[in-house]
């Protein structure tokens, strides 16, 4: 989020956390004001409507998830592949349970911007799947050539997306050790998608 003041990233996460615990329709901009400290014309010098700090939650909760994908895929001639998977899973881990508001506003609100607005968070969202299908097809080459590495990496997703409502990094698992139990579970199954295919 560069360019964006220490103000406006507090508003954010204040409207993120609003959002996440009461829900976007129900949560409104009086609400917002107050809960951030400021009269409702004070809240309109930063945004001009809900949707706006909508959109701008979910892109930068996105944006975050992309760059760690560059930023390892960037690596990746430096690594081997399971360690490249490892990287991703763990980076990913961390952010989820940093911005477990951010992440529940993504998955449960998005669906309240209008198409235009989704369109750039859902391009983002491609970008972030497509890294780790890249990865996944780095250590096992047959997800592309039998059409299955995004299969692959949705079901992957459908194991780590929704762990910021019950992991916690000061808990037994650590994030590194939550990923690594996710890889394990991923990576000895791999053998066994040829039958179920």
């Amino acid at each position: 989020m560069s360019g964006v003041t220490a103000r406006e990233r507090e508003l954010l996460a204040t409207a993120a956390q609003l959002f996440a615990q009461q829900g976007y329709p129900g949560t409104s901009m009086s609400q917002l004001a107050a809960a951030c400290g400021l009269s409702k014309p004070a809240l309109y010098h930063y945004v001009p409507d809900k949707a706006e700090l909508l959109a701008r939650i979910c892109e930068a909760h996105v944006e975050k998830l992309a760059a760690l994908v560059r930023e390892v895929e960037a690596q990746a001639q430096a690594t081997t592949p399971e360690a490249r998977l490892s990287e991703l899973l763990r980076r990913f881990l961390a952010v989820y349970g940093g911005a477990r508001h951010e992440h529940r506003v993504l998955t449960e609100d998005l669906k309240f911007l209008p198409a235009p607005r989704q369109q750039r968070i859902r391009e983002l969202e491609r970008e972030v799947v497509n890294g780790f299908a890249a990865a996944l097809c780095a250590l096992q080459p047959r997800l592309d050539s039998e059409r299955l590495a995004k299969p692959v990496t949705m079901l992957l997703f459908g194991m780590i997306n929704w762990t910021y409502t019950w992991h916690r990094p000061e808990g037994p698992l650590s994030d590194t050790q939550l990923a690594d139990l996710v890889k394990g579970l991923l990576l000895g199954g791999l053998p066994a998608l040829g039958q179920a295919a």
